[in-house]
């Protein structure tokens, strides 16, 4: 994937700063976050932004990417600014020049060693459907639409199948780029509802290219009654490729919710 063309970074002086910010966005107008030479990315906004502010080029570097279409609560980045700019003053200054889709929920100091996608311990994804014969127009670009009944317990069944440390190339879609494993660790997988709204809640150590999606697909097809739940277990164990079996569920109802910096803090709800 191209990157933008201040990927060469010069070198920085010794007043330059290095802040963290967490952003919040509606990803339905973009292309995700990556910058791309064809299409509008988050990353490339941000970067404007904060380029009017420096006055100069400033890279942006994410916590992860994601795909067009995604949403976040808790997306996370880092960059350095030569402006000495209080972080509180960052978050306006940003928030006063961004489009509305796109806010900087925090922004802070961090260190030299702390890198947005490097010292991430652990990312949550939270995928929201809408089971009913109607979706409200309101919820349209956020949650994904069903209109099928959907059993709980057998989603529930399924998705616990998928906690642990696996190998998920059954569930990924090809990122065009080497990998050097396919393997990763989900924490947590849990499936709540609340009348027709239903939320997939999964927490790991990492996810490949489309990985929550595919698992959110198949879960779907669980509920439906079209896969039982042990064929997590069967597609696990198998290792191979993607096959249309595991359907990919729509951008729309996925959300970068978290990412978490601290050993064991997905399982204690910190930070």
């Amino acid at each position: 994937m191209k990157t933008s063309s201040i990927e060469q970074t010069q070198e920085k002086s010794t007043t330059c700063r290095k802040y963290k910010a967490i952003l919040a966005y509606d990803g339905t107008s973009f292309s995700g976050w990556q910058y791309q030479d064809n299409a509008l990315g988050i990353q490339q906004v941000v970067e404007e932004v904060l380029a009017d502010l420096e006055l100069s080029p400033v890279r942006v570097f994410g916590s992860s990417r994601t795909d067009a279409g995604v949403h976040a609560r808790g997306f996370v980045c880092h960059f350095h600014l030569s402006k000495p700019i209080p972080p509180h003053n960052l978050s306006r200054a940003m928030n006063s020049r961004l489009p509305p889709s796109v806010r900087v929920m925090k922004a802070s100091y961090v260190p030299e060693s702390f890198d947005a996608r490097l010292s991430a311990k652990g990312k949550e994804y939270r995928y929201h459907v809408y089971q009913a014969g109607i979706l409200p127009p309101h919820m349209a670009p956020y949650w994904t639409f069903c209109h099928r009944p959907l059993d709980l317990e057998a989603m529930r069944k399924a998705a616990s199948y998928f906690i642990g440390r696996h190998d998920f190339v059954s569930f990924a879609a090809n990122p065009n780029r080497e990998l050097e494993t396919t393997v990763r660790n989900i924490f947590s997988f849990e499936v709540k509802k609340s009348g027709p709204r239903y939320t997939f809640i999964v927490k790991g150590d990492g996810f490949l290219y489309k990985q929550v999606r595919s698992m959110a697909g198949f879960l779907l097809s669980v509920g439906k009654g079209n896969e039982k739940p042990e064929a997590v277990k069967e597609l696990l164990s198998s290792a191979t490729p993607r096959t249309a079996r595991v359907e990919t569920a729509p951008s729309r109802g996925l959300s970068l919710w978290k990412v978490f910096y601290k050993a064991n803090s997905f399982k204690k709800g910190g930070k």
